[in-house]
C-alpha cells in the first residue's frame, strides 16, 4: 500500500489572514475540492465539549470547515451522538443546551446543529463491518449515516484509556449512539444508584426487554441482569443520573472495537478528516475541566486517511518537549518514574493506543505510512 499524504500547517499566521483562513486554505491544499459535495448533506462530525471543559475547539474553526463545504455546493450541518455515561450532553436536549454555552449555534457556526442518535440517544442504524473481528454491526447515529458526505474536525488531545484522543476515536467512540458506545466501551450492564433513583418510572417505558424492576415498598428501580440487553437507552430517559455504566472493556478490546466503528461510518461513501493538535490535555474533552497542556501546541492537519492523519498528529507530538507544570511532567519527576518513550504513555502509564492503529491498518481503515506535505 502506497503512503498515504498528510497535509501540516503550523499555527504562525501572518499580517492580515487568521487561523480560521488558514485552515480554508489547508483544506484545499489537502484536496477537499476533489469532493463532490454539489446539492449533497455533508455531516462534520466534532466534539462539543463538555460544560466546564474549555479545552475543546473553538467555533471558529467549525465555521470554517462548513463555509469551505457550502462554497463546495454542500449542506453542512455540525453533529455528534450523545455520551453513554450521565453528564450534560446524555439526550439531545441537554446535549444542544452545551454545545449553544460552549459557543457552537447556527449563528457561529453558519449550519445546523443535530445530535445524530436523537432525543435520548436511541435512534440508530445498524451498519455491518467488514472484516470486522468484534463487531459485526456498528450501531451509529442516524443522521450521520443518512448524510451523503462524511468529514471529521478532531480535537488532537491526549485520553486517560486510549492514549490519546484523535479522528478514530472522534469517529469510532463519537459515532456511535449509546448502544454503540456500550458495545465499545462496556462489556457489562447498567448499575443503579438507589441513593439517587427517584422512583419516577420514565426507565421502564424505553426498556423493551423486562430488564428493569421496581420495589414498590422501597420505591426504587434495579436492574434483572438475566433480562438486561445493556442497551444504554434507560441513561437518557433518566433525568437524575441514576444510572450508568461502567467501562469494564480491556483498553486493547476498546481500541480494536472504536476502530471497527470508524470503518462503519466511513465506508462506501466520500470522507475527509481534520485534525487540530492544540491545547493537548491529558484527559478527553469529555471531562468537566481540562487540565493543563502536556506539550505545546502543534499544528492543523488534513487527509482523506484517517488512520495516516492520526499517526502523523502522534508522531508530531512525540518530538515535542513536556510542558512544565503539566501531568506529564510531573509524572516524569516522580522517583518512581518507568519511561515508556512515549509522552501519552507517560502522561498516563494505563493508557495504550498501538493496538487501535494497528488494529485499523489491518481491517484496511488507511496505512500508517504517510508523507507529510507542509504548506506555509
Amino acid at each position: 500500500m502506497e503512503k498515504s499524504k498528510v497535509y501540516f500547517t503550523d499555527f504562525r499566521t501572518k499580517l492580515g489572514e487568521g487561523l480560521p483562513t488558514k485552515l480554508k486554505r489547508l483544506l484545499k491544499k489537502a484536496g477537499i475540492e476533489e469532493i463532490d459535495m454539489d446539492n449533497k448533506f455533508v455531516a462534520i462530525k466534532m466534539h462539543f465539549g463538555e460544560l466546564g471543559n474549555l479545552g475543546f475547539l473553538r467555533p471558529n474553526y467549525a465555521k470554517a470547515v462548513a463555509d469551505v463545504v457550502k462554497e463546495l455546493g454542500g449542506k453542512p450541518f455540525l453533529t455528534d451522538c450523545n455520551t453513554l455515561y450521565p453528564g450534560s450532553r446524555k439526550n439531545a436536549l441537554e446535549h444542544l443546551q452545551c454545545a449553544w454555552e460552549n459557543g457552537f449555534t447556527p449563528l457561529t457556526v453558519g449550519c445546523p446543529v443535530l445530535i445524530a442518535d436523537g432525543l435520548k440517544g436511541t435512534d440508530d442504524i445498524d451498519v455491518p463491518v467488514e472484516g470486522g473481528e468484534y463487531i459485526k454491526e456498528a450501531k451509529i447515529g442516524r443522521a450521520i449515516m443518512d448524510a451523503d458526505i462524511f468529514i471529521s474536525l478532531t480535537h488532537f488531545k491526549g485520553h486517560e484509556m486510549t492514549g490519546f484522543g484523535g479522528t478514530i476515536k472522534n469517529i469510532g467512540m463519537g459515532c456511535g449512539s449509546r448502544a454503540g458506545k456500550k458495545d465499545q466501551h462496556a462489556n457489562g450492564k447498567p448499575t443503579i444508584d438507589e441513593e439517587v433513583c427517584r422512583g419516577c418510572g420514565r426507565c421502564m417505558k424505553e426498556c423493551a426487554n423486562n430488564g428493569l424492576v421496581f420495589d414498590k415498598e422501597a420505591k426504587k428501580m434495579s436492574i434483572n441482569a438475566d433480562n438486561c440487553a445493556g442497551c444504554g437507552r434507560c441513561i437518557g430517559a433518566c433525568n437524575f443520573d441514576a444510572i450508568s455504566f461502567k467501562n469494564d472493556a480491556s483498553v486493547k478490546d476498546l481500541n480494536c472495537r472504536m476502530a471497527e466503528y470508524t470503518k462503519a461510518v466511513i465506508d462506501g461513501r466520500p470522507n475527509f478528516h481534520v485534525s487540530l493538535v492544540m491545547d493537548i490535555s491529558p484527559n478527553c474533552d469529555c471531562h468537566c475541566e481540562n487540565d493543563a497542556p502536556i506539550l505545546p501546541n502543534v499544528g492543523m492537519f488534513a487527509s482523506f486517511d484517517p488512520l495516516a492523519l492520526d499517526q502523523a498528529c502522534a508522531d508530531a507530538c512525540l518530538k515535542t518537549a513536556p510542558l512544565p507544570n503539566s501531568q506529564l511532567f510531573e509524572n516524569m519527576q516522580k522517583e518512581d518514574f518507568c519511561d515508556h518513550h512515549d509522552h501519552f504513555e507517560n502522561s498516563t502509564p494505563e493508557s495504550e493506543y498501538k493496538t487501535c492503529l494497528a488494529h485499523a491498518e489491518k481491517i484496511g481503515i488507511g496505512t500508517r505510512e504517510y508523507e507529510l506535505v507542509l504548506m506555509k
